[in-house]
């Protein structure tokens, strides 16, 4: 598929895209690209949608950002920007996974006039997170979360071909029969291997959640994403991904507008999206639809 190029909030980002109509956004996360979204492309372009799925700031062949900055208002400007450059109406909507995921949960609640339905997987509204803060799975889940933190993660994590990216994708992913992930990971490699890539990458996490005030009053991430969609909203988790289970899914669907909805997928992980396509492509499309 070919790579196009645009210019939002004074970044050059990539991006790629399919079919025509109302315009449906994708916000891929860490370590991905918007390969992850190359299932649910082709059905939403089916259905009649524009789809876009941009190369994040930082992630290769987009731009990093001359001020490094990765933090969440700026995630949540260029998926806000995009919308405008690329011609979308009160008609569009937004789907986003991991930090795509958070960066969609910001932008809908902050320009609702511009997204008419939101899809969100695999990140919890930031809320419901501390409902299992202290389970040590879920700590160990997030290891990740305190490693990045570190100055030597800079070394590490492209040691050996970026062996700690094949590690989080065993990690983080369910146990699906033939669900290979050579693809992904290959890609997410590619997108970080230039030094200023993958710095730009682990400052999602230094920068939004630094260690000094993560999880206090001063933590900005968390206030910025304290409002939820007033759209109504679809939330996919993987059952794998031990964040959110079926008490904590009912409490998120309550929490949201009329006509959400929400679902706990079975046997996946935290990439449902290419982990188990064919469910979340309908999924998607019947509530879409609704």
């Amino acid at each position: 598929m070919e790579i196009k190029h645009i210019t939002v909030n004074g970044l050059d980002l990539a991006y790629i895209e399919q079919g025509e109509g109302p315009l449906a956004l994708l916000l891929h996360g860490f370590p991905e690209t918007p390969g992850v979204f190359r299932h649910l492309m082709p059905e939403l372009a089916k259905a009649g949608y524009h789809v876009v799925a941009p190369y994040m700031r930082g992630f290769a062949p987009s731009q990093v950002p001359p001020d490094g900055s990765m933090l969440m208002k700026d995630l949540i400007a260029d998926a806000n920007a995009l919308h405008d450059a690329l011609g979308g109406g009160g008609d569009a909507i937004i789907v986003g996974h991991d930090w795509g995921g958070f960066a969609t949960w910001g932008a809908a609640a902050l320009a609702p006039e511009r997204w008419s339905k939101v899809v969100v997987a695999d990140v919890p509204p930031v809320r419901f997170y501390e409902r299992r803060a202290a389970v040590p799975e879920q700590i160990h889940k997030n290891s990740h979360f305190y490693f990045f933190q570190m100055a030597i993660a800079d070394q590490l994590v492209p040691a050996n071909d970026f062996a700690y990216i094949d590690w989080l994708w065993d990690h983080w992913s369910g146990d699906i029969p033939g669900f290979d992930s050579t693809q992904d990971r290959e890609e997410g490699k590619d997108a970080l291997r230039e030094p200023a890539n993958l710095r730009a990458g682990l400052g999602l996490y230094r920068q939004n959640f630094p260690s000094e005030v993560f999880g206090t009053d001063a933590w900005e991430m968390g206030r910025l994403l304290a409002e939820l969609p007033t759209q109504p909203t679809l939330y996919l988790h993987g059952s794998e991904d031990p964040v959110v289970n079926e008490e904590i899914l009912a409490d998120i669907v309550a929490a949201l507008p009329k006509g959400s909805d929400g679902a706990l997928l079975q046997g996946v992980g935290h990439f449902p999206m290419v982990e188990a396509p064919e469910e979340v492509n309908k999924r998607i499309l019947a509530f879409l639809g609704e």
